[in-house]
């Protein structure tokens, strides 16, 4: 994508910046399986590149992965932020616990006070060690999105579920729609920049359902999720 002009939501953090010519390019994924016991995942690399008048172009790269399951399992978010940190290591032992923290931050439904799943690793506006250290990281968190997510769905893919199961994951994907419209910087960046609308929205899930004021059942699967797993905490 290039445009003539920054959008608001990329140059929050870079004011001096604002106004010029951008390029920005990335890959973004985002499954919303059908099976209730598979989580929803997100991985994204970008890099953007600002072309200020008479200077030399000022790139930046921002990315990461999460998981967002509907019912959780200890397991599978150890081995999802497992393998984030592997991916990390060769840039720094401070990138995974401070890029894990960003995604808890970011990952975050303010109007409801709720954590949007397990986390993972988020950074946006990188640019230490200059371009060819950014660019590494990017790749390397790439490259580790079929270890971390694929031995998840394998363990998850055929667990039988009822219409329970199956109505609860779609008030779920309530909430994955909520963040990303109200909260998600890409979402405002896409919808900013003029680009493509159907491609902007494409990480929403085919089907979601919401529901006034539900509760789960005290001691059920249901409830454990929101007790024991969309919080804060140290998976390793």
């Amino acid at each position: 994508m290039r445009g003539p002009k920054l959008p608001p939501s990329a140059t929050q953090n870079r004011p001096e910046l604002a106004g010029a010519p951008f390029e920005a390019m990335g890959v973004s994924l985002v499954f919303h399986p059908r099976n209730p016991y598979v989580p929803i995942v997100h991985m994204n690399v970008r890099m953007l590149a600002a072309l200020p008048e008479g200077g030399e172009p000022v790139c930046w790269f921002g990315g990461g992965m999460d998981l967002t399951p509907c019912y959780g399992f200890e397991e599978d978010a150890v081995h999802f932020h497992t393998v984030c940190r592997d991916a990390l290591a060769p840039f720094g032992q401070d990138k995974y616990p401070r890029f894990k923290t960003w995604c808890d931050e970011y990952f975050f439904l303010k109007h409801r006070n709720e954590q949007r799943g397990v986390g993972g690793i988020f950074f946006d506006d990188f640019s230490e060690g200059g371009f060819e250290n950014g660019f590494a990281m990017i790749r390397s968190v790439g490259d580790g999105f079929l270890p971390a997510y694929l031995p998840v769905v394998e363990r998850r893919r055929a667990t039988p579920y009822t219409e329970r199961e199956r109505n609860f994951q779609l008030y779920r994907r309530g909430r994955y729609v909520e963040f990303n419209l109200v909260w998600d910087r890409g979402t405002h960046f896409g919808l900013q920049s003029g680009g493509r609308t159907e491609s902007i929205l494409l990480s929403m899930p085919p089907l979601a359902s919401w529901a006034y004021q539900q509760q789960p059942e005290p001691g059920s699967p249901e409830a454990a999720l929101y007790s024991d797993f969309i919080v804060r905490r140290d998976w390793l």
